[in-house]
């Protein structure tokens, strides 16, 4: 099965537990997936292995990346159910804060969803989604 099929699938048993299997670089990140109504919230469950310096300590700005990419995938593939997994044309991050060592969540809503490609724009904070700790700009190809 495809990805975009399993995500299907688990969109529609509301269950996504399976995520990290279906989606290896989630398992090798630490994400989970939940919905909460519309809205998809992607957790990346902390682990040292993200800390990009230690003295503070606080979170690679590659790992806040990739929790917003991955959020806008996950929203994407949730909600338009494309055929084939949408492939990333760019991504602008807005860091806005140091990311503490802790759990980090991310949603992301699309802006435009044309014939070809998709603009995504999603957030990232911790204990305040009040504050987010970055933003991105996320296009996607969808053919």
């Amino acid at each position: 099965m495809s990805v975009v099929g399993a995500m299907k699938a688990m969109k529609e048993k509301g269950d996504f537990s399976d995520l990290q299997k279906v989606v290896p670089y989630a398992g090798f990140m630490g994400l989970s997936l939940e919905q909460q109504g519309d809205e998809f919230i992607t957790t990346m469950h902390y682990s040292e292995d993200l800390i990009g310096n230690k003295e503070i300590p606080a979170l690679h700005g590659g790992t806040i990346s990739a929790v917003l990419e991955m959020a806008s995938l996950f929203q994407i593939a949730c909600e338009l159910e494309p055929d084939i997994m949408p492939k990333i044309v760019t991504i602008t991050v807005d860091y806005m804060r140091s990311g503490a060592a802790q759990d980090t969540f991310a949603t992301a809503v699309a802006t435009r969803v044309g014939r070809r490609v998709v603009n995504m724009r999603a957030t990232a904070w911790q204990e305040d989604r009040n504050k987010p700790i970055a933003t991105a700009n996320v296009n996607f190809l969808l053919a």
